[in-house]
């Protein structure tokens, strides 16, 4: 294609093969191509030249013209003029103005039409990649299906149709899954990243995703908004569990996943390399839903620790096994598909740890209030856990107790409060003792009981604080040689989440000066923002 060669049609009908070829704008090429013989010109008239071309999208007419910039005093004469000399063209012009000098048309050189040639070349590579880029972003969350082009030690490239590739890496695959060229593939698009070379299209097919899309094509009352996939849990390749819910009474949710004699949810284990899948009724309960959840194993009781997320599930010893799975494989997924730690117990551990529990309580009472035995069992068989629930509930709750009067009541009040107080004394003491100072203090959500932990850990103060990182707080976990090893960090036994460590590190570091509230807000923000996207995913 010798664009420089070519007459006013010719250059039209390029632009409009290109356009065609390409699947690109008309506009784009015709640009494309002005920009190049704007600088095929430059080869002749000079590099600092600053040339226009212009190129009629109608009549392919082509005009050239040099253009100066108009500035009070000219530094570089190729491309400025004064105002004096510009108004001399232009009365009208201005300083910032450009005047248009038009320039003759010329016979580039063979040198000179290659390099157009080239520019042209890489515009309309550019234009392609952003079309691409632009059509696979808004698939993103889909499922496509392409051929197998070429298998590159073990990652899979994928031929979408002369639309451009894709590629499923080998640890997106099902494990034991091979393809070769020519096989048809069907993935999830999970991510479409922008790169020089052109949009890079990762797929997967063990996404969690993937099999809630499989069961959207299969299913039509998933498609048409009637059944609901609340949450997906997987072992890729091995067992699956899908939650579903409809608002609708007349429909059985899972019943219309299985299809007639299972023809659905088989279409689906086929696609998955035949990976077990259950299908869970999905219910606003948390009890009820966990139950579902920990299917085919039968439950007997469930205890739900809605401060830490953390649930008990007592089972009976025969369906132990059943309930946990091979190598942990059902509770594990249960946990996944709930959201919640799920933690199973026989009926025999589960009475264990409630004794336990009940004489840790009783003792606590026991030596805090300095009260008998029989009155720290009456507390702890009560429901309170801690001295602090008791120093603060309502008096008259208190006194309600059997065999508690108003008297008695009112001074185990007083005890309590007494002993909370002599601890703060002594943490405080204990603090100072270590190096700690009051700074910490400013960070007001931390007890006293935390802050003596940071101290120990040798932050102690707000600017030690301010100057550590989350891992120094909540700890890390090492991966190294295939084994796992976790690392505290000085907040590890307390309610403390890394997200949690990250903001407060923030907003010490905001007292001390170090960074401005509005960057501590935009963080905020954006931690919000990626917490949303991970609930909807």
């Amino acid at each position: 294609m010798n664009v420089m060669s070519a007459n006013r049609l010719e250059l039209l009908q390029i632009a409009d093969a290109v356009a065609r070829e390409k699947g690109i704008d008309r506009k784009i090429v015709i640009s494309a191509m002005e920009e190049a013989i704007g600088k095929a010109a430059k080869a002749r008239y000079g590099a600092e030249t600053n040339i226009k071309a212009e190129l009629n999208p109608k009549t392919g007419e082509l005009k050239l013209a040099r253009l100066q910039e108009v500035v009070e005093v000219v530094e570089h004469y190729a491309t400025q003029v004064t105002i004096e000399e510009a108004r001399m063209k232009n009365p009208a012009a201005e300083v910032g103005d450009f005047i248009s000098d038009p320039l003759p048309p010329l016979d580039f050189g063979r040198v000179a039409a290659q390099a157009a040639k080239q520019v042209i070349t890489q515009k309309v590579r550019e234009a392609e990649r952003d079309r691409q880029y632009d059509e696979f972003k808004d698939r993103l969350g889909e499922i496509i299906n392409g051929a197998v082009k070429r298998v590159e030690y073990g990652n899979v490239v994928v031929d979408l149709g002369g639309r451009g590739e894709a590629v499923c890496r080998r640890d997106e695959l099902l494990p034991r899954e091979t393809f070769r060229v020519g096989d048809r593939l069907r993935a999830y698009v999970f991510d479409v990243k922008k790169e020089a070379r052109g949009p890079q299209v990762m797929l997967s097919r063990i996404h969690p995703m993937f099999m809630a899309k499989l069961f959207t094509q299969e299913v039509p009352e998933i498609y048409e908004g009637l059944i609901e996939i609340k949450s997906v849990a997987r072992d890729p390749g091995s067992r699956a569990k899908i939650a579903v819910y409809t608002r609708d009474g007349s429909i059985d949710p899972v019943g219309a996943c299985v299809g007639m004699r299972g023809v659905r949810v088989q279409a689906v284990v086929t696609e998955l390399g035949g990976e077990k899948v259950d299908i869970i009724p999905w219910s606003p309960d948390v009890a009820t839903f966990v139950v579902n959840a920990l299917q085919p194993a039968e439950v007997s009781k469930v205890v739900l620790d809605e401060e830490t997320g953390s649930i008990d599930v007592v089972v009976d010893e025969s369906q132990l096994s059943l309930a946990i799975g091979r190598r942990g494989q059902n509770v594990r997924l249960a946990s996944q598909l709930t959201g919640l730690s799920i933690d199973i117990l026989t009926e025999a551990e589960e009475s264990e740890r409630r004794q336990k529990e009940f004489t840790t309580r009783t003792d606590l009472f026991m030596n805090a209030l300095n009260v008998d035995e029989v009155v720290g069992q009456l507390l702890a068989s009560e429901g309170f856990s801690s001295v602090e629930e008791l120093a603060y509930v309502e008096l008259q709750d208190l006194a309600g107790i059997e065999g508690f009067d108003a008297e008695t009541a009112e001074e185990l009040q007083n005890r309590a409060r007494s002993f909370l107080e002599q601890r703060e004394v002594n943490l405080r003491a204990e603090i100072k003792a270590l190096g700690g100072d009051d700074t910490l203090e400013q960070l007001e959500a931390l007890s006293l009981e935390m802050r003596l932990a940071l101290v120990k850990a040798d932050i102690k103060n707000l600017e030690d604080f301010a100057d550590a990182t989350p891992d120094d707080l909540v700890g890390w976990v090492e991966k190294k040689d295939g084994e796992t090893k976790k690392h505290e960090g000085a907040l590890s036994g307390y309610d403390f989440s890394r997200q949690e460590a990250e903001q407060f590190i923030l907003i010490a570091r905001v007292k001390l000066g170090w960074l401005k509230q509005d960057d501590i807000a935009y963080a905020f923000a954006n931690d919000a923002a990626e917490q949303t996207e991970e609930e909807v995913a």
